[in-house]
C-alpha cells in the first residue's frame, strides 16, 4: 500500500431522534447543537498512528459534505444502539461511493451481524486491537474482523483523546473516562457485558493530562465524567480525587464535572464530599423501580435495603443534584407500578427523570433468559407498536408477564404525572432548598460569562412566554430559590432549561403511546414517525 493513502474521515452518526437524551430545545438555548461530543471516536483516533491525517465529522451538530468523503482514503464510524440507523446508513453511503469503511463501537460489538456489510469490523475494545487492525490496512487487507477480549484492556495505556478534533462550541459538555466497567450484576445491563464486572482504571497521571489538554485548548465549562459507574473502583477514585481537586483550584476552576453512580454512593460522605470539593456537580443514578421485589428480580441489590429517599437527599446535602432512570415492564410487576413510582420520583425530589420501558439489550442475562423462555420479540398484535428511538418509544422488545396494555397505561399515567409543569418545577423548587453549593465555583472568560448571559436571557424569554402554566411555575422557582438558596441559582436553571426538552417530549411519547393502547384495544392506531407526533402534539 502507498505511503499517501493515510486520510481517515471519521463519521460520528446521527442519534435517533426519539429520546430523553435529545435535548435538541435546551442545546439551542445555550448556543449548542448537540449535549455531548464522541469521545469514543476520538480515543480511536489517538490510536492511529501520528502521520495519519484525520478529519472528524458529526452528523448529530453538522453535514457530510461530498468533498469530505471524496477526500478521504478510509471512513470510520460507528455508536451505540440508538445511533443503528445512522451507522448503517453511513456504512450504505460509504459502499455507494466506493468507500472502505471500518464500523466500531458498543453497537457493533454487540450485534456484529448486523454490520456485515462494512469491510472492517473492529469489536470490543480499541486499545487492544486498533494496531492490529492498522498493520493489516497497511499490509494491503481489503476486509477483516480485529476483535478484544472482554474486560481485558489495560485502561492505564490508552491514550489522550483527539480532543483538538471537536469543536467546542456545538457541545453541552465534553466527556473524560475514568474507569470501564461495573461491579453489579443488574439483569438488563449490557455495561458488564461488554466491559466486564471488574473496573478498571486509568492513572490520575493519565487523566490530569486529559484535562489539561482540553484547558491549553481553551476549553472551559461543563465535563462529563462517562464512566458508567464512577465509584465502580472507590480506592482508585478516592486516590484520585484529592489531585483533581488540586489541579482544579490550581487551574482557578475552569471545569464543573458530572458523571453517573450507583446510589450507594450516599453510604459514604467521605466520598461525596471528596467529589463536591472537586467540583462535581451532578450525577445520573439508575434507580429503575421503587419495588425492592423487582429490584431484587432484576438483581439491583444495591438500591434495596436503603430508603431512596433518604439517599438522594443526602446527595443532595452534599451538593450534588441527582437525574435518574426509571424502568417499567419488569416481569415481577405485579399490578399497576404508576402510583409507587410518581411517589417515589416525588419523595426523591427528582426533576429530571428519564422514565422508559424495559428494553431486551443484545446479550444481556435478561435477553437470554427471554430466548430460554420463548419471549424474545413482539407478539404479533403489538408489532406496530415498536417506533424508532430508545426505551421511550420501542421498548418491550419481548412479550411481556403483565398485560402490554396495562404496562403502556402506567408508563402514559407516569409522564403525564412527572412532567406536568406543576409537579416538575415543585421538584426543582425542593431541590433549589436542599443542594449545598458551598463548595461550587466555575471560572468562566469574560467571552463565555457573556455567552452564559445571552443564554440566561433567552431561558427568561422563553419561559416567560411559554403557555400551559409553565411561566408561573417559572417564576415561582426563581424567587423561591433566591429567597432560601440563591447559590443554587445557576443549577436550578439547569433544570429548568430542560424542561424545554422534557416537557414537549414527554407529551410526544405520552401521545404515541396513547396510540398504542388506542390499537391494542381495537382502535385505528396509525403509526407516526417521532417528528409527525411532535407536531401533531404541538398543534393539539
Amino acid at each position: 500500500m502507498h505511503s499517501d493513502r493515510n486520510k481517515v474521515l471519521m463519521i460520528y452518526p446521527r442519534f435517533n431522534a426519539g429520546s430523553f437524551w435529545n435535548y435538541k430545545a435546551t442545546c439551542e438555548l445555550a448556543g449548542a447543537r448537540h449535549p455531548a461530543a464522541p469521545l469514543g471516536l476520538i480515543t480511536v483516533a489517538a490510536l492511529l498512528p501520528a502521520d495519519w491525517e484525520i478529519r472528524l465529522v458529526d452528523l448529530n451538530t453538522e453535514e457530510l459534505d461530498e468533498q469530505e468523503l471524496a477526500w478521504a482514503d478510509l471512513v470510520m464510524t460507528g455508536g451505540m444502539l440508538p445511533q443503528q440507523d445512522g451507522s448503517l446508513a453511513v456504512i450504505e453511503l460509504c459502499r455507494s461511493r466506493g468507500k472502505p469503511v471500518v464500523v466500531g463501537g458498543p453497537d457493533a460489538t454487540s450485534t456484529p451481524h448486523l454490520y456485515a456489510a462494512a469491510d472492517f469490523r473492529v469489536l470490543g475494545e480499541a486499545e487492544e486491537i486498533m494496531a492490529d487492525f492498522v498493520a493489516a490496512w497497511l499490509a494491503g487487507a481489503r476486509t477483516g474482523v480485529f476483535q478484544s477480549e472482554m474486560g481485558k484492556t489495560d485502561v492505564a495505556k490508552s491514550p489522550t483523546p483527539r480532543f483538538d478534533l471537536l469543536k467546542f462550541e456545538h457541545y453541552l459538555h465534553v466527556g473524560v473516562q475514568f474507569s470501564r466497567g461495573c461491579p453489579f450484576n443488574c439483569e438488563f445491563c449490557d455495561i458488564i457485558e461488554l466491559y466486564g464486572r471488574v473496573p478498571r482504571t486509568k492513572t490520575n497521571a493519565q487523566i490530569l493530562t486529559e484535562l489539561d489538554t482540553l484547558y491549553g485548548l481553551g476549553y472551559r465549562g461543563h465535563v462529563d465524567f462517562v464512566d458508567d459507574n464512577l465509584i465502580g473502583n472507590k480506592k482508585a477514585l478516592k486516590r484520585f480525587l484529592p489531585d483533581l481537586k488540586r489541579w482544579i483550584t490550581e487551574k482557578n476552576f475552569p471545569f464543573e464535572f458530572s458523571t453517573e453512580a450507583s446510589i450507594n454512593l450516599a453510604d459514604d460522605e467521605g466520598l461525596m464530599r471528596s467529589m463536591s470539593e472537586a467540583n462535581f456537580f451532578t450525577i445520573f443514578v439508575g434507580i429503575e423501580s421503587p419495588d425492592t421485589d423487582t429490584l431484587i428480580s432484576m438483581q439491583k441489590k444495591q438500591n434495596t435495603r436503603r430508603s431512596l429517599q433518604e439517599s438522594v437527599h443526602k446527595i443532595y446535602q452534599a451538593g450534588l443534584f441527582v437525574n435518574a432512570g426509571f424502568i417499567l415492564g419488569f416481569d415481577s410487576e405485579k399490578g399497576s407500578v404508576a402510583r409507587g413510582m410518581i411517589d417515589c420520583i416525588e419523595d426523591m425530589a427528582i426533576p429530571v427523570c428519564m422514565v422508559g420501558l424495559l428494553y431486551a439489550l443484545p446479550n444481556t442475562q435478561l435477553t437470554k433468559r427471554l430466548e430460554r423462555e420463548g419471549r424474545l420479540g413482539i407478539p404479533e398484535e403489538a408489532d406496530h407498536s415498536q417506533g424508532q428511538g430508545d426505551q421511550c418509544t420501542a421498548g418491550l422488545n419481548f412479550q411481556t408477564s403483565r398485560p402490554r396494555r396495562a404496562i403502556l397505561a402506567d408508563y402514559k399515567t407516569v409522564l403525564e404525572a412527572v412532567y406536568k409543569p406543576s409537579a416538575f418545577f415543585g421538584r426543582v423548587r425542593r431541590v433549589g432548598r436542599a443542594l449545598d453549593c458551598t463548595n461550587r465555583r466555575l471560572e468562566l472568560p469574560k467571552s463565555m460569562e457573556l455567552q452564559e448571559l445571552k443564554s440566561s436571557w433567552r431561558l427568561f424569554w422563553r419561559m416567560t412566554t411559554t403557555k400551559g402554566g409553565v411561566r408561573g411555575e417559572f417564576w415561582k422557582t426563581v424567587i423561591d430559590c433566591l429567597a432560601h438558596n440563591r447559590q443554587a441559582l445557576p443549577y436550578v436553571m439547569m433544570m429548568v432549561a430542560l424542561y424545554l426538552h422534557l416537557g414537549p417530549f414527554s407529551r410526544q411519547v405520552i401521545a404515541q403511546v396513547q396510540r398504542q393502547i388506542d390499537e391494542l384495544d381495537g382502535g385505528g392506531y396509525r403509526a407516526l414517525p417521532v417528528e409527525e407526533g411532535a407536531r401533531e402534539v404541538a398543534a393539539a
